[in-house]
């Protein structure tokens, strides 16, 4: 049970109707329904009566309500007592497709540990997909994604853009392609292929970069971490963000490199995503604003390092 459950339960009751209640809270209609739904499954009552016509409080409902009301009144008291302290020991559950983790992530988790040494940060590797719902749910605080121009964010969540790229080869240091200054879609569709499992952006922008001739994809994977590994020791190639390759201990070690893709001119973006009109726990605050510190950090340094770092 959430207390996020209990709000949405007396928010029908408050404004008459699930539509009405949505609109209020800023969340989506099927949001707000199946999250009480889950209530309901987990209290094994039904709380509210859907018609064709809409939703309303059940009977049962009724007879719970100040028993909800109790509890709410108890949370709110608790949360003016302890202040932000009361989330100093939480913990925050971040989703991410595995990007930008040695840009971005990593550095933001060190600035955030320094002030926070007392929360815990939960760190989920999924597919983007997975992401936005759990975002949706409210079993995720944060979500760290890659979108392509012309991508739909969701409309219940709110998306802020941290540092735009490219997509770029990415191979062994001494690999034959790290001698060339771009690397030509032919070229690369040659190379034994690392790619993406299916649900992750790079591959679907494998299938767009090469059409119907796509290279011999000697493995799949699950994101940009285990695909860099994989190049590491030799076992192909792969496509993935600059901004994903750029710093990461496998290239400051010299074992991989990257190089642009010739002609191509695909914009992707680094988008930080959470649930639309949340409150929003100091803490996760804090964590976001060092995303959002070290993404700035990123764009001054590439633009300080010139074209050659940033691939065209």
């Amino acid at each position: 049970m959430r207390i996020e459950q209990l709000e949405y339960v007396a928010a029908v009751t408050q404004h008459g109707s699930l539509r009405r209640a949505s609109e209020h809270l800023h969340l989506s209609q099927p949001a707000l329904s199946e999250a009480v739904s889950k209530l309901e499954r987990e209290l094994g009552v039904t709380l509210l009566d859907r018609h064709r016509s809409g939703a309303r409080i059940s009977r049962r409902g009724r007879e719970l309500q100040q028993n909800m009301v109790e509890v709410l009144e108890a949370v709110a008291r608790l949360r003016t007592a302890a202040g932000d302290q009361a989330t100093n020991t939480r913990v925050i559950r971040m989703g991410t497709v595995s990007t930008a983790t040695s840009t971005l992530l990593a550095p933001a988790l060190t600035d955030f540990r320094t002030a926070h040494p007392t929360t815990t940060v939960e760190v989920i590797n999924t597919q983007q997909s997975e992401i936005n719902q759990a975002l949706l749910d409210g079993s995720l605080d944060l979500g760290l994604v890659n979108v392509l121009e012309g991508d739909d964010a969701p409309p219940d969540l709110v998306s802020q853009a941290l540092v735009h790229g490219r997509p770029v080869v990415v191979c062994r240091a001494d690999h034959d392609l790290a001698t060339q200054d771009q690397v030509t879609i032919e070229r690369l569709r040659a190379e034994p292929f690392v790619a993406m499992r299916a649900g992750y952006l790079m591959h679907r922008f494998a299938h767009r970069l090469f059409g119907t001739e796509m290279p011999p994809v000697s493995w799949t994977t699950d994101g940009a971490e285990l695909g860099k590994v994989m190049v590491a020791e030799g076992l192909g190639v792969t496509v993935l963000p600059d901004y994903s390759v750029v710093g990461d201990p496998l290239e400051r070690a010299g074992l991989i490199t990257h190089r642009p893709i010739s002609g191509d001119r695909t914009a992707i973006t680094l988008v930080l995503r959470q649930r639309r009109g949340e409150r929003i726990p100091h803490p996760v605050r804090d964590l976001q604003a060092a995303l959002v510190a070290h993404a700035r950090d990123y764009r001054q340094g590439t633009s300080e390092r010139g074209p050659s770092s940033h691939p065209a």
